[in-house]
């Protein structure tokens, strides 16, 4: 919806690799423009007053807030641009409903560690709640930098927004997504095996499970972050 793929130092997203991957998308279109949102957030936003909408949800571009991850700084021209959203929502009665991750993130995450196969993308650190495998254990010793990166992003989509932001959707439709990314390989990264598609890599029987697994824990630790050290704060729901 959003638009301005590259613009004010939004990194590459995994959708916007896959789109210029050919055969891809049916019509061979992009996400560079979409619906422009972008630039046109406060005419998209006067129509849904003028038709009585008192409700919005709409996603936050991980890719424009963070474009490097952990590994990088927060954008704040993306910050001013979500807290302009969501002040003018506001201004005229219409609640924001925010989803923290609606598919896409940074494809440096993919390149680096490989996204959501990886332990890497949802690992919180302090207040674990369970037994780090030994293997995990020395995986995160000699990559600490990379880890909690889902953790890390919300806990700036908390700290920014959350003082009007009232309610929260941290992943949407994770099985969704494990299913078409990992299963079918129709969504980036276009993981596949045999009966399920002919990708050029991929494990349709096992890739979905871990995906999967590895969002409902970062929903897990993003949720406890949030109820710990910001519900109490705002006094909002999640």
């Amino acid at each position: 919806i959003e638009g301005a793929a590259l613009q004010d130092g939004r990194s590459q997203s995994n959708w916007d690799a896959f789109c210029r991957i050919q055969g891809s998308i049916s019509d061979g279109q992009t996400g560079d423009i979409a619906d422009d949102h972008y630039h046109r957030y406060m005419e998209d936003i006067e129509i849904m007053h003028s038709l009585g909408v008192n409700t919005y949800r709409f996603s936050i571009s991980w890719s424009r807030v963070l474009p490097r991850g952990k590994l990088g700084r927060v954008n704040q021209v993306a910050v001013l641009f979500y807290n302009n959203i969501i002040d003018n929502l506001l201004l005229r009665g219409i609640e924001p409903f925010v989803t923290i991750h609606h598919d896409d993130f940074p494809q440096e995450l993919e390149d680096r560690f490989g996204a959501w196969l990886s332990p890497l993308m949802q690992f919180y650190i302090l207040n674990y709640p369970g037994t780090i495998l030994f293997f995990e254990l020395i995986e995160l010793l000699f990559v600490w930098y990379d880890r909690e990166e889902f953790v890390h992003y919300a806990e700036i989509c908390f700290k920014n927004f959350g003082d009007r932001v009232k309610y929260w959707i941290t992943i949407n439709e994770p099985n969704l997504f494990s299913e078409m990314a990992y299963e079918r390989g129709i969504y980036p990264p276009a993981h596949c095996s045999p009966p399920f598609g002919q990708c050029a890599s991929g494990n349709s029987d096992v890739e979905p499970l871990i995906s999967a697994h590895n969002m409902l824990l970062a929903h897990a630790n993003a949720s406890k972050l949030y109820r710990e050290q910001f519900k109490a704060r705002t006094g909002h729901e999640y």
